[in-house]
């Protein structure tokens, strides 16, 4: 069985002064990837820019354009069908996992191996003030990863506008409130401090079962665990990532997976709308 869906991206920028000249790169692109299938892809902008693929340095697809013009204003269009196959998290042979503390994350080798994923950046740094979750060395890696899961999505309020995409862990734990962007950095500090690797996932998720998401981009974890690989966990649902999740591109923490990115030039401030929406059916 699989799942038709149809995401539509939309995102609005309103200049105080007319721009000089701008450059932006998109990373809005659904992957192509064992079990999700991009079908059609077609991107649009108010100005009629030309633009063209590129690949970031993680190897995901992005979208590239310039503009050399005097604007003011400007708005962007993707809209992304693709096929996913139905996705049980839990398939897997449990019998293969052993407890915690006899586990290969203190090893060497598998410390280089995923060093990029294991080390903390600014985003995922935890205060050291702070009393965080601690992993049980006779539950396997798995339970205490879906119990770090369970902590942070009640630990946290989900909560728009009281953070920002520069917030660091001391902040949002201070007030213990933020978007999916703060629990999957949260997830991922508590996960690395204890070395298991993992990193940062953004993309879309259909919300048609009620989930919590942002009304732009949602974002999520992949933790690797020795005898599994990479797992999806989202922590702003309490859930392991399945079918509803649509995978954009993964990175150590949002600014390796922020959707726009961009310089412009000229004078003056600018607000920004965005807009999300999903469809699905099977």
């Amino acid at each position: 069985m699989t799942q038709l869906y149809k995401v539509q991206y939309e995102s609005e920028n309103e200049y105080e002064h007319p721009l000089i000249e701008a450059y932006w790169q998109f990373l809005i692109i659904p992957e192509v990837s064992e079990g999700q299938q991009l079908l059609s892809a077609e991107f649009t902008n108010s100005l009629g820019l030309p633009w063209e693929y590129s690949v970031n340095p993680l190897g995901f697809q992005a979208i590239r354009l310039r503009a050399r013009q005097s604007f003011q204003q400007i708005s962007f269009k993707g809209v992304f069908t693709l096929e996913k196959a139905h996705t049980n998290p839990f398939d897997f042979d449990s019998g293969a996992l052993v407890p915690f503390f006899e586990d290969q994350f203190g090893k060497l080798d598998f410390k280089v191996a995923h060093q990029r994923y294991l080390r903390h950046t600014r985003l995922t740094t935890l205060p050291e003030t702070k009393e965080i979750f601690r992993f049980e060395e006779h539950a396997t890696a798995f339970e205490n990863l879906k119990a770090l899961n369970e902590w942070v999505n009640k630990l946290l309020e989900y909560k728009g506008g009281v953070t920002h995409v520069e917030s660091g862990l001391d902040e949002v734990l201070n007030i213990n409130k933020g978007v999916c962007q703060d629990f999957a950095h949260l997830f991922i500090a508590v996960a690395r401090k204890h070395g298991i690797p993992a990193r940062y996932v953004s993309g879309y998720l259909h919300q048609g079962l009620g989930y919590f998401g942002d009304s732009q981009m949602h974002a999520w974890t992949e933790a690797f665990i020795p005898s599994i690989g990479w797992l999806g966990f989202d922590p702003t649902n309490n859930l392991l990532a399945s079918t509803d999740h649509i995978k954009v591109a993964h990175g150590k923490d949002y600014a390796d997976c922020a959707a726009i990115k961009g310089v412009v030039i000229g004078p003056g401030g600018n607000e920004s709308r965005h807009k999300v929406i999903v469809e699905s059916q099977q």
